[in-house]
Protein backbone atom coordinates (compact mmCIF):
# COMPACT_ATOMS: atom_id res chain seq x y z
CA UNK A 1 0.00 0.00 0.00
CA UNK A 2 1.50 3.33 -1.12
CA UNK A 3 1.05 6.80 0.34
CA UNK A 4 -1.98 7.57 -1.85
CA UNK A 5 -3.40 4.05 -2.18
CA UNK A 6 -5.68 1.96 -0.01
CA UNK A 7 -5.15 -1.50 1.49
CA UNK A 8 -6.41 -4.51 -0.43
CA UNK A 9 -9.10 -5.03 2.22
CA UNK A 10 -10.44 -1.47 1.78
CA UNK A 11 -10.13 -1.79 -2.01
CA UNK A 12 -12.24 -4.97 -2.00
CA UNK A 13 -14.87 -3.36 0.26
CA UNK A 14 -15.14 -0.33 -2.03
CA UNK A 15 -15.33 -2.53 -5.11
CA UNK A 16 -18.19 -4.54 -3.61
CA UNK A 17 -20.24 -1.37 -3.00
CA UNK A 18 -22.44 0.24 -5.64
CA UNK A 19 -21.79 3.87 -6.60
CA UNK A 20 -24.97 5.41 -5.09
CA UNK A 21 -24.34 3.74 -1.71
CA UNK A 22 -20.73 4.89 -1.74
CA UNK A 23 -21.81 8.40 -2.72
CA UNK A 24 -24.26 8.48 0.20
CA UNK A 25 -21.54 7.34 2.61
CA UNK A 26 -19.14 10.05 1.41
CA UNK A 27 -21.89 12.69 1.76
CA UNK A 28 -22.48 11.70 5.41
CA UNK A 29 -18.81 12.33 6.20
CA UNK A 30 -19.07 16.00 5.10
CA UNK A 31 -15.67 15.99 3.37
CA UNK A 32 -16.85 17.84 0.25
CA UNK A 33 -19.75 19.86 -1.08
CA UNK A 34 -22.81 17.78 -1.98
CA UNK A 35 -22.61 18.96 -5.61
CA UNK A 36 -19.06 17.75 -6.22
CA UNK A 37 -17.18 14.49 -6.53
CA UNK A 38 -19.25 12.84 -9.28
CA UNK A 39 -19.59 13.02 -13.06
CA UNK A 40 -22.75 14.40 -14.61
CA UNK A 41 -25.16 12.63 -16.97
CA UNK A 42 -23.02 13.03 -20.11
CA UNK A 43 -20.63 10.39 -18.77
CA UNK A 44 -22.50 7.11 -18.97
CA UNK A 45 -21.58 3.48 -18.45
CA UNK A 46 -21.22 1.80 -21.85
CA UNK A 47 -20.98 -1.78 -20.52
CA UNK A 48 -23.47 -2.29 -17.67
CA UNK A 49 -22.65 -6.00 -17.43
CA UNK A 50 -19.08 -5.31 -16.31
CA UNK A 51 -18.83 -5.28 -12.51
CA UNK A 52 -17.89 -2.21 -10.51
CA UNK A 53 -14.84 -0.33 -11.75
CA UNK A 54 -12.34 0.88 -9.17
CA UNK A 55 -8.86 2.19 -9.81
CA UNK A 56 -6.34 5.01 -9.61
CA UNK A 57 -6.63 7.87 -12.10
CA UNK A 58 -4.14 8.59 -14.82
CA UNK A 59 -5.31 11.86 -16.33
CA UNK A 60 -4.94 13.54 -19.69
CA UNK A 61 -6.46 16.27 -21.84
CA UNK A 62 -7.21 15.34 -25.44
CA UNK A 63 -8.34 16.92 -28.71
CA UNK A 64 -9.52 15.06 -31.82
CA UNK A 65 -11.24 17.76 -33.86
CA UNK A 66 -8.78 20.64 -34.21
CA UNK A 67 -7.53 21.13 -37.75
CA UNK A 68 -3.88 20.79 -38.57
CA UNK A 69 -1.33 18.18 -39.58
CA UNK A 70 -2.02 14.55 -38.78
CA UNK A 71 -1.07 14.02 -35.14
CA UNK A 72 -2.06 10.42 -34.39
CA UNK A 73 -0.11 9.08 -31.44
CA UNK A 74 1.30 12.38 -30.22
CA UNK A 75 2.04 11.92 -26.52
CA UNK A 76 0.77 8.34 -26.47
CA UNK A 77 4.16 6.85 -25.52
CA UNK A 78 4.44 9.16 -22.52
CA UNK A 79 0.89 8.25 -21.47
CA UNK A 80 1.69 4.53 -21.75
CA UNK A 81 4.81 5.02 -19.60
CA UNK A 82 2.76 6.83 -16.95
CA UNK A 83 0.13 4.07 -16.90
CA UNK A 84 2.84 1.44 -16.54
CA UNK A 85 4.42 3.30 -13.58
CA UNK A 86 1.13 4.08 -11.78
CA UNK A 87 -0.57 2.14 -8.96
CA UNK A 88 -2.87 -0.58 -10.31
CA UNK A 89 -5.49 -0.91 -11.45
CA UNK A 90 -5.54 2.27 -13.53
CA UNK A 91 -8.62 4.18 -14.64
CA UNK A 92 -7.79 6.52 -17.50
CA UNK A 93 -9.56 9.88 -17.16
CA UNK A 94 -9.65 11.84 -20.43
CA UNK A 95 -10.91 15.41 -20.53
CA UNK A 96 -12.09 16.30 -24.04
CA UNK A 97 -10.99 19.91 -24.61
CA UNK A 98 -11.46 20.09 -28.36
CA UNK A 99 -13.39 22.82 -30.15
CA UNK A 100 -16.15 20.34 -31.06
CA UNK A 101 -16.52 18.17 -27.92
CA UNK A 102 -17.18 14.50 -28.69
CA UNK A 103 -16.91 15.32 -32.39
CA UNK A 104 -14.52 12.41 -32.94
CA UNK A 105 -13.56 9.34 -30.92
CA UNK A 106 -10.72 9.85 -28.47
CA UNK A 107 -10.28 6.14 -27.62
CA UNK A 108 -10.76 2.80 -29.37
CA UNK A 109 -9.69 -0.84 -29.60
CA UNK A 110 -5.96 -0.24 -30.12
CA UNK A 111 -5.73 2.09 -27.11
CA UNK A 112 -7.87 -0.20 -24.93
CA UNK A 113 -5.82 -3.30 -25.77
CA UNK A 114 -2.50 -1.60 -25.09
CA UNK A 115 -3.62 0.16 -21.93
CA UNK A 116 -5.19 -3.03 -20.57
CA UNK A 117 -1.85 -4.82 -21.00
CA UNK A 118 -0.24 -2.02 -18.97
CA UNK A 119 -2.77 -2.31 -16.12
CA UNK A 120 -5.65 -0.02 -17.08
CA UNK A 121 -9.19 -1.33 -16.68
CA UNK A 122 -11.39 1.56 -17.82
CA UNK A 123 -11.72 4.93 -19.49
CA UNK A 124 -13.75 7.80 -18.02
CA UNK A 125 -14.30 10.66 -20.46
CA UNK A 126 -16.67 13.39 -21.52
CA UNK A 127 -15.55 12.61 -25.08
CA UNK A 128 -16.63 9.99 -27.60
CA UNK A 129 -15.28 6.46 -28.02
CA UNK A 130 -15.43 3.81 -30.75
CA UNK A 131 -14.82 0.09 -31.41
CA UNK A 132 -17.48 -0.69 -28.83
CA UNK A 133 -17.90 -4.44 -29.52
CA UNK A 134 -14.16 -5.05 -29.64
CA UNK A 135 -13.48 -3.12 -26.42
CA UNK A 136 -16.34 -4.88 -24.64
CA UNK A 137 -14.79 -8.25 -25.62
CA UNK A 138 -11.54 -7.10 -23.98
CA UNK A 139 -13.41 -6.56 -20.69
CA UNK A 140 -12.29 -2.93 -20.67
CA UNK A 141 -14.95 -0.52 -19.34
CA UNK A 142 -16.04 2.67 -21.07
CA UNK A 143 -17.67 5.58 -19.24
CA UNK A 144 -18.12 8.13 -22.03
CA UNK A 145 -20.54 10.57 -23.61
CA UNK A 146 -21.12 8.89 -26.95
CA UNK A 147 -19.85 6.73 -29.78
CA UNK A 148 -18.38 8.16 -33.00
CA UNK A 149 -17.08 6.11 -35.92
CA UNK A 150 -13.88 8.11 -36.63
CA UNK A 151 -10.94 9.04 -34.43
CA UNK A 152 -10.55 12.34 -36.26
CA UNK A 153 -7.15 13.92 -35.63
CA UNK A 154 -6.29 12.75 -32.09
CA UNK A 155 -3.84 14.65 -29.92
CA UNK A 156 -2.86 14.02 -26.33
CA UNK A 157 -2.22 17.56 -25.14
CA UNK A 158 -1.37 17.25 -21.44
CA UNK A 159 -0.67 14.21 -19.30
CA UNK A 160 -0.81 13.87 -15.52
CA UNK A 161 -2.64 17.15 -14.89
CA UNK A 162 -5.88 17.81 -12.98
CA UNK A 163 -8.89 17.43 -15.29
CA UNK A 164 -12.63 18.06 -15.17
CA UNK A 165 -14.92 15.49 -16.80
CA UNK A 166 -18.58 16.54 -16.86
CA UNK A 167 -18.24 18.29 -13.51
CA UNK A 168 -15.99 15.66 -11.89
CA UNK A 169 -12.66 17.19 -10.84
CA UNK A 170 -9.92 14.54 -10.89
CA UNK A 171 -6.31 14.85 -9.83
CA UNK A 172 -3.73 12.29 -10.97
CA UNK A 173 -3.81 9.26 -8.67
CA UNK A 174 -7.35 9.89 -7.40
CA UNK A 175 -9.41 6.82 -6.56
CA UNK A 176 -12.21 6.46 -9.15
CA UNK A 177 -15.32 4.30 -8.65
CA UNK A 178 -17.94 3.59 -11.29
CA UNK A 179 -20.79 1.30 -12.24
CA UNK A 180 -24.05 1.42 -14.19
CA UNK A 181 -25.14 4.37 -12.01
CA UNK A 182 -22.18 6.60 -12.86
CA UNK A 183 -18.73 7.65 -11.74
CA UNK A 184 -17.41 9.32 -8.58
CA UNK A 185 -14.12 10.01 -6.89
CA UNK A 186 -13.40 8.50 -3.47
CA UNK A 187 -11.21 10.59 -1.17
CA UNK A 188 -8.38 8.20 -0.21
CA UNK A 189 -8.05 9.77 3.24
CA UNK A 190 -11.58 8.67 4.21
CA UNK A 191 -11.74 5.39 2.28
Amino acid sequence: MGKDTVSSKVFEALQSTDSPTLSNAIERLNVRDLNTGFAGPRVRCMFPDIDTTLGYAVTTQVDSTSPGPRAIGAGFRQLAELVEASPKPVVLVYQDIEPRPAGAAIFGEFSAALMKRLGAIALVSDGAVRDVKEVMKLGFQYFASSVVVSHGNPRILRIGVPVVVDGLYVEPGALIHGDINGVLSVPVEIA
